[in-house]
């Protein structure tokens, strides 16, 4: 923790080095206009076991086929691998949540704002101009947005002025995302035309001010989401419940983890409906040495049958 302290301060990462981070932006590009940054190589360091490819700066790309298998995903299923690695605080929930029955999946791009400090900004938005960059803005970070996103905002939990989207904006990221999704620890304005757009979103609240009396502190650096972490290019994952942040390293297996759980799921359910057993006979493991093999038989066959349907597409 020391070490991971230590090199988010050098990095211009963290929170308590903010009179530091703002003597810097790190590059004359729109892209790259930022207060705080992982580089590149951060980005790669802190994200060093993933195990897919990666966007130009670094941010880990869970691949578009593992996304799409991730739509079939509940927080129980996300919950059961994530749990027995020791990663238990990667679930943030009590949003209000704009589409329930519509899951949410994508790539964390993430953003953090911070209560506005004048001084602060101001040395923040010349720097800005001097490399081209006329304002640091919500919509400064929302311009980068790429398919398969989803934009994960820590705007500390603010209503009043913490309006991250409208609906012209919140159309944009949709369109910008291929539909990604929205999670923001603040609120949103124009709920009626917002509610119109086909795109999952989690908010804490729904304010008509527009956002103000903030400044934008980071873009693709670690933020904080309720009790979570969430780094740049995790998986997001969304139902009715809440939101779970995975780890790239373990996409694969929560993925197959998801389908045992799923057969095992739909055979406990097969021997319900039989009407022969008591459900601890059954559930959550058969006390009989037969119905275990019986079940092993089914679970080995499904997965095959499984695979062979997605390898067929």
């Amino acid at each position: 923790m020391k070490d991971f302290a230590a090199s988010l301060l050098n990095s211009l990462s963290a929170k308590a080095a903010l009179s530091v981070c703002v003597l810097t932006l790190v590059a004359p590009t729109l892209a790259r206009a930022q207060l705080m940054s992982f580089s590149k190589q951060d980005l790669v360091d802190y994200t060093a076991l993933e195990p897919f490819d990666r966007f130009p700066d670094g941010r880990p790309k869970v691949p578009n086929d593992l996304l799409e298998r991730a739509r079939e995903l509940s927080s129980e299923e996300v919950w059961a691998v994530l749990q027995q690695r020791g990663f238990n605080n990667q679930y943030a929930d009590g949003f209000q949540i704009l589409h329930p029955g519509k899951p949410m999946v994508g790539r964390a791009f993430t953003v953090q704002f911070m209560p506005l400090r004048p001084d602060v900004d101001e040395i923040a938005r010349n720097k800005a101009k001097d490399r081209g960059v006329p304002r640091l803005t919500n919509q400064t970070a929302i311009d980068m947005l790429q398919p398969g996103d989803v934009l994960v905002v820590d705007i500390f939990g603010k209503k009043v002025n913490g309006t991250i989207v409208g609906d012209n904006l919140f159309y944009y990221v949709m369109k910008a995302t291929n539909g990604g999704g929205l999670v923001v620890d603040g609120s949103i304005r124009d709920l009626n035309g917002i509610a119109e757009i086909d795109m999952p979103a989690y908010f804490r609240s729904v304010d008509p001010t527009p956002i103000g009396n903030v400044m934008l502190t980071g873009i693709n650096i670690p933020v904080r989401i309720g009790g979570v972490t969430v780094m740049p290019g995790d998986l997001v994952v969304g139902d009715r419940e809440g939101v779970y942040f995975v780890p790239p390293q373990l996409v694969r297996e929560v993925l197959d983890r998801a389908d045992e759980i799923r057969i095992h799921d739909e055979w406990t359910k097969k021997k319900f409906d039989e009407g022969k057993y008591k459900s601890s006979e059954i559930y959550s493991t058969p006390s009989d040495a037969k119905l275990l093999q019986e079940y092993q038989e089914y679970l080995k066959k499904r997965l095959e049958e499984i695979r062979k349907q997605r390898s067929a597409k």
